[in-house]
């Protein structure tokens, strides 16, 4: 009487696992391209770090309320550099703030731009704060602040920006710029001085 065999199911296991181990493989050898491509490309273009700076500051129609509701302009020149001689940038969309002791004052968009390499590029920012509430502590900080002629205030950017080389052009990435501390001056008389930013990308 014949027995029955299990050659075929232990064959058909040995092709899932010869088929699972080529997969691997090829995953794996897909992996090795990409961070050859990558070091490849880093090594050709050498990126640079994108550099910031506020170079001019000013306040006008400065006006603080008994209920502590601010009135006031902004005036701001953020200058941009691209040190990079093969990459260029797309700023798809640009949000300036400003703000004081963690309370944001005002905010304002500016103009998408496209920025070339090796390119410097000024951005002139008006910003409104139009009967802002202050809490805590800030109203009585920046009576004091004015009495003494001068206030300090961060200065924010967040930017969509694009990577292009040649032809080819990166996926959206976010780009925030931090500038503190910028001193304004309520006096005309006193210079304002340039304030490099950090950047996170």
């Amino acid at each position: 009487m014949a027995h029955p065999t299990s050659q075929p199911a232990e064959g058909s296991k040995r092709k899932r696992s010869n088929l699972l181990r080529y997969l691997a493989m090829v995953i794996l050898a897909l992996i090795i391209l990409v961070g050859i491509a990558v070091i490849i490309v880093w090594l050709v273009l050498k990126p640079k770090k994108l550099e910031y700076s506020v170079e001019n500051a000013a306040i006008h129609n400065f006006n603080l309320t008994d209920a502590n509701h601010l009135y006031a302009n902004f005036d701001f020149t953020i200058r941009s550099y691209n040190p990079n001689s093969r990459v260029s940038i797309y700023y798809d969309s640009v949000e300036v703030s400003v703000r004081y002791e963690d309370q944001t004052l005002a905010t304002n968009a500016v103009q998408p731009f496209f920025q070339s390499h090796k390119n410097v590029t000024r951005l002139h920012v008006g910003l409104t704060a139009q009967t802002v509430a202050l809490y805590e502590s800030v109203p009585k900080d920046l009576k004091l602040e004015k009495s003494s002629g001068d206030i300090e205030l961060d200065v924010l950017v967040r930017a969509r920006i694009r990577f292009k080389v040649g032809s080819w052009k990166s996926k959206h990435r976010v780009l925030r710029i931090f500038c503190s501390p910028v001193l304004l001056h309520f006096s005309k008389a006193k210079s304002f001085q340039r304030v490099p930013c950090e950047v996170e990308l």
